[in-house]
């Protein structure tokens, strides 16, 4: 394949458990998160749910969006991080790519709200921003082929689902013409 697939979804939806997966079936391959370039910031960070943090986060983006499209010129990428329906167009633009795969991981809140709640070894814990985010994408306007809910589904099958369904090209999005 050598393109991107972008797991994304709001906190606790599972991307990151998935994206390891997802890469993990490709024989070679590379996670990106992006979760690691706000870790980049030094001074001035704004938490990236706050409406302020708009021009910070575009430059997070783009940023993250440019290591995982020169990535993919040498492996499979899948990329784990906030991209919502809202960044997408500008994440694509960054990549350099034509297209990319955009799986939008969307349990219902309580499955969400619970992961945040109880998971150790993960340093976003805010419930009311969770909430907040998973609204966000619940609300964004999509088209439903990129929303992928399975709530009752293991990460392993649920990769597993992924990896079929990009290869048949469900989740292409492309660059407008």
């Amino acid at each position: 394949m050598n393109g991107i697939i972008v797991v994304t979804g709001p906190p606790g939806s599972g991307k990151s458990t998935v994206a390891g997966l997802l890469a993990d079936s490709f024989e070679t391959s590379a996670v990106v998160e992006g979760d690691r370039f706000f870790g980049f910031l030094r001074q001035g960070y704004i938490p990236p749910w706050l409406p302020e943090a708009h021009a910070q986060n575009t430059a997070v983006i783009e940023a993250a969006a440019q290591a995982a499209g020169r990535l993919a010129r040498h492996s499979d990428v899948v990329y784990d991080g906030v991209v919502g329906p809202w960044f997408i167009k500008t994440f694509l633009a960054h990549t350099g790519l034509e297209e990319v795969h955009y799986v939008i991981l969307l349990p219902p809140l309580a499955v969400c709200l619970e992961r945040v709640k109880t998971r150790t070894h993960h340093g976003f814990t805010d419930i009311d921003a969770a909430e907040h985010m998973w609204r966000d994408f619940d609300q964004s306007i999509i088209e439903d082929r990129h929303r992928f809910i399975s709530p009752g589904a293991d990460p392993e099958e649920t990769a597993s689902q992924i990896a079929a369904l990009a290869s048949n090209g469900r989740f292409t999005y492309r660059s407008s013409p």
